[in-house]
């Protein structure tokens, strides 16, 4: 078994090891890593740029390098390698914990239960959960999966594809310091400046993936693809913006418009707003399924084009 068959073996247990069992309720390894980035930031932070980017690099730096050590460890073994490859996929992707934390608002919201809703909104997003009502907080979850699809499933497998271990700890160390300390508040707008740039350069090519894929595997395909290009652009963020347009348009949904994080209100333009329609309960659920297609296309793309290049390059 080669080094690319072992890697394609390893990315499908770890997957089927999220769907299977989630996420540890303790002592996730993401979670260790944000203790860990934490630590780093009370010791180095201060209200400036080079500050900020030296603690992405010894953060970030320090998972691939963590990554690079135990991928050579067991180079010359590929069972050994599937089963790294395995436990590091299983430990970075998040699909199912995704599903289950959207599937539990959702079952809130169909309840008439808005109190229990809003309690655990903040589980999946940063909104302010009071500021919303029942429709607000149905489209904030279906935007949620949208993007975490690709920030949690799709990227993740696209960087496991082109960098192996390495760039499975790598992509998740990037995306869990943008959630940290890449946001625009007072103390943070310097700091974690590097965090947020290099999280969109590392989220670029899995955003794209999951929105076409979300088009080939949505009800609507011309819908997504529509919504897409007419939309996607809009949006503040340039890796969300596809996401959440081309799952817009595959459920035939409206999706952005005004929110509000930490007490700041945006007025972001409205996703596929010229066919969509209100998000409603059920279509929490769609999403879920969608995001489940689109997290079990991608372990076929990036598998199957690891595969094809590495065999074409012999």
């Amino acid at each position: 078994m080669g080094a690319d068959r072992a890697h394609a073996y390893g990315a499908a247990a770890g997957l089927l090891g999220d769907l299977l069992l989630g996420d540890p309720r303790r002592g996730h390894p993401v979670a260790v890593f944000g203790r860990a980035a934490a630590a780093v930031e009370r010791v180095l932070w201060h209200d400036h740029r080079g500050w900020g980017a030296l603690h992405t690099a010894v953060c970030a730096g320090g998972a691939v390098g963590a990554g690079l050590v135990a991928q050579r460890a067991v180079r010359r073994c590929p069972v050994a390698s599937a089963a790294l490859t395995g436990v590091a996929t299983w430990a970075v992707v998040g699909g199912t914990s995704l599903a289950r934390e959207a599937q539990t608002v959702g079952r809130a919201l169909a309840a008439g239960d808005l109190t229990a809703a809003r309690a655990r909104l903040p589980h999946l997003c940063g909104r302010d959960p009071q500021a919303l009502d029942a429709d607000g907080i149905a489209r904030a979850v279906v935007e949620s999966v949208a993007e975490n699809t690709s920030d949690a499933v799709v990227g993740a497998l696209v960087w496991g594809a082109v960098g192996g271990v390495p760039g499975l700890l790598g992509f998740r160390a990037v995306n869990t310091l943008d959630a940290m300390v890449g946001h625009k508040s007072p103390r943070l707008r310097r700091y974690g400046w590097a965090s947020a740039r290099l999280d969109d350069v590392a989220g670029w090519p899995g955003a794209r993936l999951t929105a076409v894929l979300a088009a080939l595997a949505g009800p609507d395909p011309r819908g997504a693809v529509r919504a897409w290009r007419a939309d996607a652009a809009k949006h503040p963020s340039p890796n969300a913006g596809p996401v959440e347009a081309s799952f817009a348009g595959a459920l035939g949904v409206r999706l952005g418009g005004t929110l509000s994080y930490a007490g700041r209100v945006e007025h972001r333009p409205v996703l596929n707003g010229g066919t969509g329609r209100a998000v409603r309960v059920a279509d929490i659920d769609r999403a879920v399924r969608l995001s489940r297609r689109v997290g079990l296309l991608a372990l076929g793309v990036t598998a199957g084009a690891r595969l094809l290049v590495k065999g074409r390059g012999k």
